[in-house]
């Protein structure tokens, strides 16, 4: 079976979609799926087998993301996916209407994945009109596009509920994104501290993620003023980047928290991240508008224990309770669940070893076999 991908990020640009999107992409070929990708070029990244790159150019206002050539965008979706069963659209800008466009083009069905949550963050990046208006607009825009397509993916229940209130009538399939368990199975946690200078005793809590304001990540910088009244040598790691970084350091040094707080940039997922994760006593998430939450999934797989808000896509992964403590949407409970976690060492422990085997249940193959399984039943390939 072959299926054709489009969407309008990709690596290296790095984020929750990319990420989804590489995995499934890679492990869906142990369950005879063979998957082309169509996305942009951002510079001069190598040639793959089956990633088709279009050129493009940097968005106003964000550097990060790429605005690709629409005659040239529709012509390669249109020449890949012409022996394919399906197309999966990944983006909900330009790579949907390419996408859809050719599917009902060629006759082929077509789903796409509701990634992010828009109404939650639009404001962030508009800060001048007002809140309301743009969640409205968020949820019509998302409602029109979900329902022109024959199925819809979703990384949580949270999600499904969501769209639903917006009046989405396409069939919802909750398929979360799992992980590469091999890539989390260990790290160097004393190499790590070694080289970024922190003592070997230091107590530790780990952020990774895009530095973004819908992370909410000013709530860890807060928490964390609360913890350090009994543990003042805490340290707060994070780990990524984006538009609200340079924010952020302000804020913690206008807090005091300049000692306390280490903005590590991007850090490799290939060899950096996993000793990162190792080096840290507890991973920290506070976000309210995730849609999934991989990166609690990667901590749990390296054995972090976990403390966060179990809030929209992550209350899937964080209700059940195992590996992790969710505490109330407040900063004295999370601060209190933060030093529960740091100051009690067999809870730790046993955080430790449930969170390994809860990540197991997530692993990348299980869950490709289930996406695998809904493209056969949508190109009546069952």
């Amino acid at each position: 079976m072959r299926v054709l991908m489009v969407s309008d990020v990709y690596f290296p640009r790095v984020n929750g979609v990319s990420t989804s999107i590489e995995t499934f992409r890679r492990s869906l070929a142990e369950h005879g799926v063979e998957v082309r990708l169509v996305a942009p070029r951002y510079g001069s990244e190598a040639e793959v087998a089956g990633i088709h790159r279009i050129p493009g150019w940097k968005v106003p206002c964000d550097p990060e993301d790429r605005l690709v050539s629409w005659p040239k965008l529709r012509q390669t979706v249109l020449r890949e996916a012409a022996d394919c069963d399906l197309i999966h659209v990944q983006t909900p800008f330009m790579a949907h209407y390419a996408g859809v466009g050719v599917a009902r083009k060629l006759a082929k069905p077509v789903l796409a994945t509701y990634h992010t949550l828009f109404e939650e963050y639009l404001h962030h990046y508009a800060p001048l009109l007002p809140a309301e208006w743009l969640k409205g607009m968020a949820r019509r825009f998302s409602r029109g596009q979900c329902n022109d397509l024959d199925a819809v993916v979703v990384p949580s229940t949270a999600m499904r509920e969501r769209l639903g209130d917006y009046g989405v009538t396409s069939p919802m399939h909750v398929l979360p994104t799992g992980i590469p368990l091999e890539r989390f199975a260990a790290g160097d946690g004393a190499r790590f501290r070694e080289r970024h200078g922190i003592s070997p005793d230091r107590p530790a809590a780990l952020f990774v993620g895009r530095v973004a304001h819908e992370k909410n990540i000013d709530f860890l910088l807060d928490a964390l003023l609360v913890a350090r009244r009994r543990l003042p040598e805490l340290l707060l790691l994070v780990t990524g980047e984006g538009p609200a970084l340079a924010s952020l350091r302000q804020q913690a040094e206008a807090m005091g928290l300049d000692k306390s707080v280490r903005f590590l940039g991007y850090l490799d997922r290939a060899g950096e991240l996993p000793d990162c994760y190792a080096a840290a006593d507890i991973f920290v998430f506070a976000s309210r508008t995730e849609t999934q939450g991989l990166v609690l999934l990667e901590a749990m797989a390296m054995g972090l224990p976990v403390v966060g808000l179990a809030a929209m896509g992550t209350r899937d992964i964080l209700a059940p309770g195992r590996g992790c403590l969710a505490p109330d949407d407040d900063v004295e409970a999370f601060a209190q669940a933060m030093l529960t976690v740091l100051e009690d060492g067999a809870l730790r422990a046993r955080l430790a070893d449930e969170a390994r085997e809860y990540a197991r249940e997530w692993a990348d193959d299980r869950l490709a076999g289930r996406l695998a399984s809904l493209y056969r039943a949508m190109a009546g390939l069952n």
